[in-house]
């Protein structure tokens, strides 16, 4: 439950409503908008899916049970995520959506290949939790309601399964526990309901210490000065604490805050640095204090591994021999080996140094795919455990014990009697844009049966300063392996893992240039065989459903359709009605629309104000709670794209927000995708 830096509009949105968000007959469109209100008339027959109370649906036609039964398993891949690890015994306390279940929860997991024990039991999906550092007697973990990021922290008990809260309820907050592990630092900013009506003030972090056996026992720490704190890491002895600023995605600082007096010292950017602006992640202090482990693209285009030294003041590289970004970093905790996470142009490699000398030790024998959650256990100081996902398995939980580099499973996915084994690996392709610059994606091709030219579904990422990578596909496989799609997920400029310079190239007025990468990755499709350049189609979340409303602004005569879930329509009502914690955020990505000539190019390139040049059909997905792109956006551009006479379906849900969390609502959305894209992209 560490604050971290994610502070994009959204990352991989395929997984965030379980899209990663995770030919049959056509059904007659129906003539007239389709009211919530009218759902039970409208869906009584027998043979049709009803949208549960939480989903208003417009325009969509009625989803057939059989469409649903053939989606079936492919909408029931239950992986396992590690949270954390137990202090004293062999134990893990991962994340998982039970059998039945609606929504992700806590469980305890008492060995490898074991039962896995449910914790947490509530209508909110719960994905993050610390143990009681000194005993594993209670966890901490945290808790939104309907998807509106108004995270709550609690306090678990173990035996009575009571929950405490130890927060402010009118904030959103995290938590991070102090190196003695008898505190919880809370960190917490107001949230404002900006969308609302709320107030429009400046708002701050407010940083608070409390014994979350004694909630009462707290004191403020410090108030920072705006938004941008996070991953709060508390030095040995617990005087200090390190904290990341973060101004933007290429810009960052490194803090040191007294713990008794709140004072604070910026140590990164060094005096002396070269680059004008450098970037600074993942902190982990050395056993005795004197050092600072961390990723830092001071110095380069990309995250390097890096020391810092508290008594020179210095940065020191420790592995410069890959040109790609690391990730994620994790140091055990006799502060013998450090773990590294390399993002080798999308696809991820596990690599052990000696933090001392910098040598990289024996490289583990890690499957390929995506590694995140990195932690060494605190007593088994050699064994460090993660999540490992790949095209051909949902998220797994992985321990290596690496003195002998044994690799052990903890958990096995429920695939629901579907062999993902089969599916084919990905594959980086590359095409050259508008400038000449080289852009990339990850094809994904449908089995060899499907023969001749396929169809392809551009799923852009969202972020921006995000990075579509070889992982499992979830829902979308039923689209690759049952429907005979090729799914391309473009990382076009903007997008993270390719250095600063490639990250600056959309910012502020140049938001147009990445929509023009799309045009020459439609010009590239029509020079690949294997692709059929008249059956296109362009699907994304938050920003990147402003890639798909942009792309159909400028290339509705080459593409089929668009699936917008949770986009901008329009970057200046974007900026007035997101939260007040994240808005300064966003301004540093897409301009800040008090400044004339910057709003003047806002407005132009709006999708909003061009929609009229929408001429292609558009499915709308939307969470009504959504705090960072409010549901104004997309009711909006709903109702312009409609005044065009352009077909438009529209689904929303009253108990999501950024992205459908709950089985039922992702199950539904997915259904009208299918029916979508086999209306528009599939048939002739």
């Amino acid at each position: 439950m560490r604050p971290t830096a994610r502070t994009g509009e959204a990352v991989g949105y395929r997984y965030a409503y379980s899209l990663r968000f995770d030919s049959p007959p056509i059904m007659k469109q129906l003539a007239s908008v389709i009211l919530v209100f009218g759902m039970s008339a409208v869906y009584a027959q027998a043979d049709v899916v009803t949208p549960n109370e939480n989903l208003r649906v417009e325009g969509i036609p009625q989803i057939s049970t059989s469409l649903a039964t053939r989606v079936g398993a492919y909408s029931d891949f239950r992986g396992h995520g590690f949270v954390d690890w137990h202090p004293a015994r062999s134990q893990m306390l991962i994340t998982h959506r039970a059998a039945g279940s609606n929504v992700a929860q806590l469980f305890v997991l008492p060995k490898a290949g074991g039962a896995p024990e449910r914790v947490t039991d509530f209508a909110e999906p719960i994905r993050t939790g610390l143990f009681d550092p000194r005993a594993g007697r209670f966890i901490v973990y945290e808790r939104d309601t309907g998807g509106n990021e108004a995270s709550r922290i609690y306090r678990l008990d173990l035996e009575t399964r009571a929950s405490t809260l130890l927060s402010d309820a009118e904030t959103r907050s995290s938590a991070v526990w102090n190196e003695a592990g008898t505190q919880l630092l809370i960190a917490a900013v107001p949230l404002d309901r900006t969308a609302q009506g709320g107030r429009r003030d400046q708002v701050g972090t407010t940083l608070t210490l409390l014994d979350p056996l004694k909630p009462e026992d707290r004191r403020v720490v410090a108030e920072l000065p705006g938004t941008g704190w996070f991953d709060f890491t508390f030095a040995p002895g617990d005087k200090f604490m390190v904290a990341l600023r973060y101004v933007s995605r290429t810009e960052s600082e490194v803090w040191r805050i007294d713990v008794a007096t709140g004072q604070r010292e910026r140590l990164l950017p060094l005096p002396n640095a070269t680059a004008k602006r450098a970037t600074y992640f993942n902190f982990e202090f050395s056993p005795d204090g004197s050092r600072l482990y961390l990723t830092s693209a001071e110095s380069g285009e990309f995250q390097q591994l890096a020391e810092y030294r508290f008594s020179t003041r210095t940065l020191r590289y420790l592995a410069t021999d890959t040109a790609w970004d690391v990730n994620g970093i994790a140091l055990s905790k006799d502060g013998r080996r450090l773990a590294a996470v390399f993002n080798v142009d999308g696809r991820d490699e596990l690599r052990l140094f000696d933090p001392r000398t910098g040598r990289e030790l024996a490289r583990p024998k890690v499957p390929s795919g995506q590694i995140s959650t990195l932690k060494w256990h605190p007593k088994r100081v050699t064994e460090l455990a993660f999540t490992l996902n790949s095209p051909q398995t949902p998220g797994s939980i992985f321990s290596l014990d690496s003195r002998s580099g044994a690799l052990q499973r903890w958990t096995t996915p429920d695939t629901a009697g579907i062999d993902p084994t089969h599916f084919r690996d990905a594959e980086i392709v590359r095409w050259k844009s508008f400038d000449g610059r080289m852009i990339s994606g990850v094809l994904t091709m449908p089995p060899p049966r499907f023969t001749g030219p396929r169809p392809v579904l551009i799923a852009i990422h969202g972020g921006p300063e995000a990075q579509a990578t070889v992982n499992f596909n979830n829902r979308f496989n039923y689209l690759v392996n049952e429907l005979g799609i090729a799914l391309l997920e473009p990382n076009v400029r903007g997008s993270s893992g390719y250095g600063k310079t490639f990250l600056d190239l959309d910012n502020g007025v140049k938001r147009e240039d990445s929509v023009k990468d799309i045009g020459a990755l439609l010009d590239w499709i029509a020079t690949e065989p294997r692709l059929n350049a008249k059956r296109l189609m362009v699907s994304g979340g938050s920003y990147g459903g402003y890639m798909v409303l942009a792309s159909l602004v400028h290339y509705s005569d080459r593409l089929r359709g668009g699936v917008n879930v949770v986009g901008i329509s329009d970057f200046v009502s974007f900026l007035a009605n997101t939260e007040s914690y994240r808005r300064d955020l966003r301004r540093a990505e897409y301009g800040d629309e008090r400044d004339p000539v910057v709003r003047a190019v806002l407005e132009q390139i709006s999708p909003l104000a061009n929609a009229g040049r929408i001429r292609a059909p558009l499915l709308v997905v939307h969470g009504k709670n959504d705090p960072r792109v409010p549901i104004g956006e997309a009711e909006q551009i709903v109702q312009k794209v409609r005044a065009n006479g352009t077909p438009v379906w529209y689904l929303v849900a009253d108990n999501e927000g950024h992205g459908f969390a709950r089985k039922a609502n992702a199950d539904f959305s997915f259904y009208s995708m299918v029916a979508f894209i086999e209306r528009y992209l599939l048939a002739d």
